[in-house]
């Protein structure tokens, strides 16, 4: 008879097979109604789940993530539930949690309307009400298949079919309601109660453009309405700040259907690009990197040594020409083991640190594409590490110390890390993938940092650490990694030589600081809503005249301003003085300067910001001394140097 562990390490014995409900309701009425799930010996299961030995188990509820997620996940299912409640005819496919909610995909004769999105919300409730209970049934492939083909889910049939053989099958039922699903599910409709629909988008089946176009329903879902009510907010404030929408207000730059996926930039976005460029770019030299530059288009050859080939091709963009396969490159590392391999090195000469602003083309699906977030073509703060094993653990702790640096300059605070280790498709044994995962895993825990385990996520040659971003919104970004690879040194011939006279391959890291320079700056753009700080703004001071015999006088500020290195406009156009105010201030220029009689007979400026604020009168040197403290990230690169 089994005897159940809980989290606490205490047990309760039973002297038949119990229920995961059933272990709740011993321990008590609270936790029995809170129930929504149980962990049996690390599986998540349904509280209708008989545990008939002896196994550890946690009660899952909705103070906890699996729980949360759980309802998520059931909530998926009352929404198919609810659509074909009110079109019988709609078939319905997958419907997965993804981060803060869940969807689902139908296939339905004409598009859904937001009409429709508010009826399936209300009869999603309806259905929640009713307290349904959720039933798991087993049911065998063809079984399945018969029951699925009648039921005219034509969709569900061919997951079936996909389905290995070795696979069991479930199903679930509410009401009169059925689906393919391996669960678990919360035990009845009544345990959802807070969630809400968001959008309707197209999805092709199985994300293959070859394939039908499918409707594809957003939703979200909490476990109380404060949540949902932030989660909303959220989102709201994410549309204000969309990076698209503020690079038109701000003429920062466009996407256009002749080269999709790639950016137009514009005057003032390219002065920002340029500005994060130049700033890592000195950073990069002070920290012993040297600056190089490799071709667009390299041959197929060199990919397939490296191993790109076999495993990226795909996503390559390919050029034929003097019967010849060329490859646009997707990255940058095989160039750089091209040029370490010019001479030879000596253990003396190691480390080399070989840095690139990469332009890299990729095939993404068109459908994946968004903004400057997802392209196809993107430059990369590359670099590449060139070192013995025994330097591992100092380039890498010297990378993560000069990576907070970057991000506490662009003012994020918050670092969420992970560690990803080998993925199922890899090249190099096990005893190296051991090596690198444990050195990347004895760097993190050195200098104290939190970090998680994402088992199976590493790149196809080696392990990595990902940083990712927490911006003001909550949302999460990734962006610089270190990878460590032993593999592709081997494979292009890399070597060095030893204290000995011996050769040895050196040990090659590939790491980043922001990743792709488009997505930071999207990611800048959102979190600034356009008000960057004064260091980054490409325009950071605009000076107006108020009539036209102050014209000389501000257009001599104007160039002072400039000949000093600062971003100034001067804008005489013959419009009233509060009109210029409040176009540049709806331009985010941080600093405006107004010169009037007063300011050219005391040879002096007038100083307001753009949130309005009036600093009044300053001398020219006054101001500039300003400008220079509020550009903090520049001062100290150069005091650095």
């Amino acid at each position: 008879m089994p005897i159940i562990t809980l989290p606490d390490g205490s047990q309760k014995s039973f002297d038949k097979p119990v229920s995961v409900q059933q272990v709740a309701a011993s321990i008590g009425k609270g936790l029995a109604d809170a129930a929504l799930a149980g962990s049996v010996n690390g599986k998540q299961v349904d509280t209708s789940f008989i545990i008939e030995e002896d196994s550890q188990l946690s009660i899952i509820t909705e103070k906890d993530k699996a729980g949360l997620e759980i309802i998520r996940h059931s909530c998926a299912h009352l929404l198919a539930h609810a659509v074909q409640s009110v079109y019988p005819q709609a078939q319905v496919t997958i419907g997965p949690v993804i981060e803060d909610g869940f969807y689902y995909d139908f296939a339905f004769g004409r598009p859904f309307t937001p009409q429709d999105l508010a009826l399936f919300e209300e009869k999603m409730m309806e259905i929640a009400k009713q307290n349904l209970q959720v039933t798991r049934h087993e049911i065998s492939r063809d079984e399945a298949i018969e029951k699925f083909k009648k039921m005219g889910e034509h969709y569900k049939v061919q997951i079936i079919r996909d389905i290995p053989e070795t696979e069991s099958l479930t199903f679930y039922q509410q009401g009169d309601f059925i689906d393919l699903c391996r669960g678990p599910h919360a035990p009845s409709t009544g345990k959802l109660k807070v969630f809400k629909l968001l959008k309707v988008a197209g999805a092709y089946w199985r994300g293959d453009a070859k394939n039908e176009m499918l409707q594809r329903i957003y939703g979200t879902a909490w476990t109380n309405k404060k949540d949902l009510d932030a989660y909303l907010f959220r989102l709201e404030e994410a549309e204000k700040r969309d990076h698209r929408k503020l690079a038109k207000k701000y003429d920062l730059f466009h996407i256009q259907e002749e080269a999709p996926g790639m950016i137009f930039w514009h005057p003032k976005g390219w002065v920002l690009y340029q500005q994060i460029v130049q700033y890592i770019r000195q950073l990069l030299v002070s920290h012993g990197y040297q600056e190089v530059n490799t071709p667009q288009i390299v041959d197929r050859s060199l990919w397939e040594s490296s191993g790109h080939w076999e495993m990226f091709h795909a996503n390559m963009f390919t050029v034929h020409t003097d019967e010849r396969i060329y490859a646009v490159k997707p990255m940058n590392c095989p160039c750089h083991v091209q040029i370490y391999n010019q001479g030879i090195k000596s253990y003396r000469d190691l480390p080399v640190r070989l840095a690139e602003f990469g332009s890299c083309h990729r095939n993404e699906p068109s459908g994946a594409l968004h903004g400057i977030m997802r392209t196809r073509n993107f430059v990369q703060d590359d670099a590449h590490i060139f070192c013995t094993e025994d330097q591992i653990q100092n380039e890498v702790s010297a990378f993560i110390d000069l990576l907070f640096k970057v991000y506490k300059d662009f003012g994020y605070q918050e670092i969420l890390i992970k560690l990803s280790t080998r993925p199922e498709h890899r090249v190099g044994s096990d005893e190296i993938w051991d090596k690198a995962e444990e050195a990347l895993a004895q760097a993190l825990n050195d200098k104290a940092l939190a970090w998680e385990h994402h088992p199976g996520e590493g790149a196809f040659y080696g392990p990595k650490i990902e940083f990712s971003l927490k911006d003001c919104m909550g949302r999460v970004w990734q962006c610089g990694t270190m990878q460590i690879d032993f593999s592709m040194p081997v494979r292009l011939g890399a070597e060095y030589v030893a204290e000995d006279g011996s050769r040895h391959a050196p040990v090659m890291l590939h790491r980043a600081i922001v990743g792709s320079l488009e997505r930071f700056i999207g990611i800048l753009i959102e979190e600034h809503a356009g008000n960057f700080p004064t260091w980054l703004a490409p325009v950071q001071v605009a000076v107006l005249n108020i009539t036209q015999i102050h014209a000389d006088y501000a257009q001599k500020i104007g160039n002072m301003l400039k000949s000093k290195g600062f971003r100034a406009v001067t804008d005489l156009r013959n419009e009233k003085i509060g009109f210029k105010i409040r176009e540049h201030t709806v331009q985010r220029v941080p600093y405006l300067l107004v010169i009037g009689d007063r300011e050219v007979a005391q040879q002096t400026i007038t100083v307001r910001t753009r949130t309005g604020e009036d600093l009044g009168s300053m001398v020219f040197d006054e101001f500039v001394s300003k400008l220079h403290s509020e550009c903090h990230a520049m001062s100290m690169i150069q005091r650095e140097e």
